[in-house]
């Protein structure tokens, strides 16, 4: 008896249909160019020393969040390394706005990289003449839904961070194998995140994310002087989110046998949001799940967002 349910055939020789994704569309020095199409000499000082700086920007509901205060934060760090932009920061905005509405994005993640540019095989920045402008917007997913509710487990990195002095880290360059070495410590440990000392003791940041500790019903963080990225999402918090829900927040510096003794901790970053953390290396966190004061800066982040999401 011949079953009477539905079924696709395909003839033979002939894969099945899959959907494919769309060809993104690539910003790159003032053309938006097709994915396969963009790219960058293998002279660009970007690739063979590291030598430019980035941001990554989050957008919600066809809203760029505080893409002012990137493109801020993007010419400083140019400023600090001696990077002249081609572009002006109104034509940056203008090329990021665009570069999200042509592949209509309504949810998307903004990777912007400047680099120094084509030169030479050595060092000298004088031998690139123009710095090369990249402008990518895209899906991105750092941590799974289910992580928000749970929280994540880190670890503490053996590798401390880089002092100050050595690469300010307020400089948010395309130098980041500091941050991948303890990346690679946290992804041995089966982890996702290791929080990152300074040569001092105290606690920087992690790989990729700001800290945050909850003591008492008290937020705390480090100052930027502990040698840590002064984060977007860290400030919003540091400066609306956290006082708006009634829970001030001091800079200090923080031992980490402080931060293990917290009754909460939460990281910050904009591919993170704000998400709690469960364990800190053997250390069980807050019942092993995200806490209450962060479940409701989680809450109040995705509220304003997901309503209006602030441009500043």
């Amino acid at each position: 008896m011949a079953n009477s349910s539905t079924v696709t055939e395909t003839k033979p020789g002939i894969a099945p249909h899959k959907e494919t994704k769309p060809m993104l569309k690539i910003w790159i020095d003032g053309q938006l160019v097709d994915e396969d199409q963009a790219k960058v000499s293998v002279f660009d000082h970007g690739l063979l020393y590291g030598d430019g700086v980035f941001e990554g920007i989050r957008v919600y509901n066809h809203r760029i969040l505080k893409l002012d205060s990137h493109l801020k934060r993007m010419y400083r760090s140019c400023d600090r390394i001696f990077l002249k932009p081609s572009y002006t920061i109104e034509e940056i905005e203008q090329a990021t706005r665009q570069t999200v509405k042509v592949n209509k994005l309504k949810d998307a993640y903004i990777r912007m990289v400047f680099t120094r540019g084509f030169g030479d095989l050595g060092l000298d920045p004088r031998k690139c003449p123009r710095p090369c402008h990249i402008i990518i917007a895209d899906k991105i997913q750092l941590y799974p839904p289910e992580l928000y509710a749970t929280g994540i487990p880190v670890v503490v990195a053996e590798r401390p961070r880089l002092p100050i002095k050595c690469l300010d880290p307020s400089v948010k360059s395309l130098n980041y194998l500091n941050n991948i070495m303890a990346k690679i410590e946290a992804i041995e440990a089966g982890v996702l995140e290791a929080i990152m000392l300074n040569l001092d003791g105290f606690v920087s940041e992690c790989t990729g994310d700001n800290l945050f500790m909850i003591k008492d019903g008290k937020i705390y963080t480090p100052p930027l002087s502990a040698g840590l990225l002064g984060g977007i999402t860290r400030q919003w918090v540091i400066d609306d989110i956290g006082p708006d829900c009634g829970y001030p927040v001091t800079e200090k510096n923080l031992r980490i046998e402080e931060v293990m003794d917290a009754d909460e901790v939460f990281l910050t970053g904009s591919g993170a949001e704000v998400i709690g953390v469960n364990k800190i290396d053997e250390k069980v966190m807050s019942e092993g799940k995200t806490g209450p004061i962060t479940a409701k800066l989680i809450a109040e982040f995705k509220r304003r967002v997901a309503e209006n999401a602030p441009e500043d």
